[in-house]
């Protein structure tokens, strides 16, 4: 096995395709989905396919020839990745409220019958 990098997170859990990304292991979020469900990815030597794989301090994380080690570091918040996780979290609560309301709006439509 070849060298690995040391990448550190202030997040512990994150989810895998997020790391990929905010590790700039690839260009964005769809691409990590893909190459993770493709199987191109290996945590710990395994091929992972859960795109939401939960890595946490230790994990080793190898795609494309590039490997990194995660490590938890609270201390070392750095904007870009905290906007990452942030935006994430946000952005699913927004799409979760926008489903309820849907069929909350759904199952208030009632058709009246003519006379």
């Amino acid at each position: 096995m070849s060298e690995h990098s040391t990448f550190d997170i202030c997040v512990e859990p994150i989810e895998l395709c997020k790391l990929l990304k905010i590790a700039n292991m690839v260009g964005g979020g769809g691409e990590a989905k893909t190459m993770i469900s493709e199987g191109n990815v290996l945590v710990n030597n395994e091929v992972a396919v859960q795109k939401r794989k939960k890595i946490r301090h230790g994990d080793i994380i190898e795609y494309n020839g590039k490997i990194i080690k995660l490590a938890y570091n609270p201390t070392k918040e750095s904007a870009e990745f905290i906007s990452t996780v942030v935006l994430a979290s946000k952005n699913s609560k927004k799409k979760k409220r926008a489903k309820s309301k849907a069929r909350v709006i759904a199952s208030e439509t009632i058709t009246k019958p003519s006379l």
